[in-house]
């Protein structure tokens, strides 16, 4: 009986129903189709009135692919799609596949018996791990942010404040009293909402959001490169997260991982009994630090795949960004390897041409169709033109992350105030190449995780000290030219190293020295905003121009940061030991009051509260080579923000 009954389902597949068209076909083996989302993968839909779904996937290895599900008790013998020409995709229509419908497609590679079950590759979603399989799905959703896309492309540009705080979506907030439950997309989206605007950042940056096996990867081992994690709720509940923070003046930027994927049997890698996403030469083709397969970026259909995922968050979920995860990993081939465990290229040299083409296609196809967003890309080796156009030689990029910035000041930081005279040079060296790339300056993710600590437990000193540095740290961050990033918990000073499985420390903002440092995070957003000199000119020499950098004696620097407008100058003058200095003179360019904007060692931030009394009067005594010039009071391990009035 049970044959009969399946070779009647067998019957149900309707292989005279395609989403595919000769151009899908054709634009997708060329590695140029952009939106194969559309096409391949399970998509609802009626043919001739009967309800079902379109499968199909690509598979060109395979003598035969059939789709097992909740629809046919897991049978492979009932549901065998189609092949469709030469173009390596299987396809076929199954009634009574709807929405919500589990699946995987079982493929019988023509290679060495391989059998094997393998989740969606263009799944939209996937039941919530560890369980593996599919589940048929659809994009419907009725969005409210059009005043937001509308405008948005005068708040993702270069002359923009852009000031972000980066979220791990699992552990910013949990439900303690429910066994410390993460909080869905939807729980999250009024809370970050309103914690975010009272804080003044203009982005939020979600570590992966995209489907991943191992929750201990934070995302970046992913296998659903087409679908958020069920983990925090459907497709739909995150574009309601993404909608609802533009309605409420947010930008949203996605971290994307085109560099690597995980080995997990259900996933990407050797999928249709051949190495089929990943290149088959380990020095090629496995990444030995993460354990992880690295694509083959020279195959046409893998960069129509990466392409599509790309085009895919840009498209349906409304991303305001994309920061590329791990590029450098991708420009270097022998990245992390030592000597004759790495393939040179066709010149003998050690840069992945294949992977340069696929980030230059990335950048070039991303800010055409959608010219108002942004790319970032987390590059930590000096390439040169990473955030320059393709036309020019460069990346294409429209931004890069100052990881030599974050190294050299951190380290500086660490260093007890007695002795940073002698290290001077690692808070000015940046200037020396700030210019070359459109930066971004990160206290990210990976400064407190590994044994790291958090960014509190790296400052030197008794406790007033250590929350003096970083309030300092983060007034000097905000002084340098260049847009800005913080980890989520960096804020307010949490007190451990970030911890994947639990929520942020947010009890620990009962104590003045914690609150008082989210108060100063929560000004210096305001002013960064409210200031041109601040933001316009952040990627422009004109912007710039240091007063002394050359004071390692006592540790002290002070810069102007400039607008477009004359008028739009402010004074930066940082102290970077506890000796409280009186009468500094530091020069300016012009007379009059210069107002005290902020003083990081203010009362109501948990500092002593030394300061100017609002301000200081210029006296026509000339410094710096400058006809003008104040005599202030430099608070203790402190920054003073001034502008003339």
């Amino acid at each position: 009986m049970m044959k009969d009954a399946s070779s009647t389902l067998s019957s149900a597949v309707r292989s005279d129903v395609s989403l595919l068209a000769a151009e899908d076909f054709h634009l997708f083996n060329e590695g140029t189709h952009y939106r194969i989302y559309q096409k391949l993968g399970s998509h609802v839909m009626e043919a001739e009135g009967e309800p079902g779904a379109c499968f199909s996937v690509w598979a060109p290895n395979a003598k035969r692919v059939s789709v097992i599900g909740s629809f046919n008790r897991w049978d492979p013998h009932v549901h065998a799609l189609h092949a469709r020409g030469n173009s390596g995709i299987w396809e076929g229509f199954i009634p009574g596949a709807t929405k919500g419908s589990l699946y995987k497609f079982h493929i019988d590679s023509r290679h060495h018996g391989h059998v094997v079950d393998k989740t969606d590759p263009i799944g939209f979603m996937h039941e919530k791990p560890p369980r593996t399989a599919s589940v048929v799905w659809d994009l419907d959703y009725q969005w409210n942010d059009q005043g937001w896309m509308q405008g948005r492309g005068g708040r993702e540009s270069l002359q923009s404040p852009i000031s972000i705080y980066e979220v791990h979506l699992g552990s910013w907030m949990r439900v303690p009293e429910e066994h410390n439950r993460p909080l869905s997309y939807r729980e999250m989206a009024p809370r970050l909402a309103d914690y975010v605007q009272r804080m003044y950042f203009t982005h939020v940056e979600f570590l992966p959001v995209m489907e991943h096996p191992f929750y201990g990867s934070w995302g970046y081992q992913t296998t659903g490169y087409f679908a958020p994690t069920s983990r925090y709720g459907t497709p739909q509940d995150f574009m309601f997260l993404v909608d609802y923070l533009h309605q409420r003046g947010i930008g949203v930027i996605l971290d994307w991982v085109p560099s690597h994927f995980p080995s997990d049997g259900h996933g990407l890698a050797y999928f249709d009994g051949t190495h089929l996403f990943e290149h088959a030469d380990s020095r090629k083709g496995f990444h030995p630090d993460w354990k992880t397969h690295i694509f083959n970026y020279g195959r046409n259909e893998v960069r129509s795949f990466l392409m599509s995922s790309a085009m895919f968050w840009l498209d349906q979920y409304h991303a305001d960004g994309l920061r590329v995860d791990a590029v450098a990993s991708m420009l270097y081939l022998d990245y992390s390897r030592k000597q004759g465990e790495w393939i040179p290229n066709k010149y003998g040299g050690r840069e992945n041409l294949e992977a340069i083409d696929f980030l230059r296609q990335f950048n070039q196809e991303a800010f055409k169709e959608h010219p108002d967003i942004q790319t970032y890309a987390e590059e930590s080796t000096s390439w040169p033109m990473v955030s320059r156009p393709v036309y020019v030689g460069g990346l294409g990029f429209g931004m890069k992350w100052d990881m030599g910035w974050m190294h050299d000041t951190l380290s500086y930081f660490s260093h007890d105030p007695i002795h940073r005279r002698f290290h001077h040079n690692l808070l000015t060296f940046r200037m020396l190449y700030s210019w070359h790339e459109n930066f971004v300056l990160p206290l990210s993710h990976d400064e407190v995780v590994h044994g790291k600590g958090s960014l509190i437990g790296k400052m030197p000193g008794d406790e007033w000290q250590r929350f003096a540095n970083l309030r300092l740290l983060y007034a000097y961050m905000y002084a340098q030219p260049g847009k800005k990033l913080l980890f989520m918990g960096d804020e307010f000073g949490q007190v451990r190293e970030w911890a994947h499985d639990s929520s942020l420390e947010w009890h620990v903002l009962q104590y003045p020295v914690h609150s008082g440092l989210q108060n100063w995070v929560e000004q210096l957003n305001r002013l960064y905003r409210n200031q041109p000199a601040l933001h316009q000119l952040d990627h422009d020499p004109a912007g710039f121009e240091w007063v002394d950098c050359n004071d390692s004696a006592t540790s002290v620097i002070s810069l102007l940061r400039k607008g477009k407008a004359e008028k739009d100058k402010v004074l930066i003058v940082c102290n970077f030991t506890p000796i409280p200095r009186k009468d500094y003179r530091v020069g300016i360019p012009s007379g009059g009051w210069w107002r005290e904007l902020l003083n990081s060692d203010g009362k109501e931030y948990a500092g002593s509260g030394i300061g100017n009394a609002g301000g200081a009067m210029a006296e026509a005594q000339p410094k710096h080579g400058r006809p003008f010039s104040l005599s202030l009071t430099l608070p203790p391990l402190a920054a003073l923000f001034l502008k003339g009035e």
